[in-house]
């Protein structure tokens, strides 16, 4: 199945991130969450560095415009087939420059997404 960073993930229940990885893992995807925070997402370790990563399908964003300038440049390095900005996450100066370097964008829920099949 593919491969998908959560970038904002939080092992607080009642954050979209969390619920993101959780519905990510029960529709089968492989789920690598990013945080800022150590802690865990059912099974999962939240890592809180930014490994090298490859073979990466999609990252989904869960952090705000002022909070992706340290995740910019390593989006890129990973350079995902595609990127989803969540609500509140829209940042139109990165996604051009995502859009630019041929990376697949939407503006989209993760969460809805995965519940209609358009994930």
């Amino acid at each position: 199945m593919k491969k998908t960073i959560v970038i904002g993930a939080s092992e607080n229940t009642s954050r979209y991130s969390n619920m993101a990885v959780k519905k990510l893992i029960e529709y089968g995807y492989e789920v690598v969450p990013l945080g800022i925070k150590n802690g865990k997402i059912g099974n999962l370790e939240i890592i809180t560095n930014k490994p090298k990563l490859v073979d990466i399908d999609t990252i989904t964003l869960y952090v705000g415009e002022k909070n992706q300038v340290e995740w910019i440049d390593y989006i890129l390095t990973i350079n995902p087939k595609r990127l989803i900005f969540n609500p509140g996450t829209e940042n139109k100066e990165f996604i051009k420059i995502a859009k630019d370097k041929g990376i697949e964008v939407k503006q989209a829920c993760t969460l809805v997404m995965l519940d209609f099949g358009q994930f």
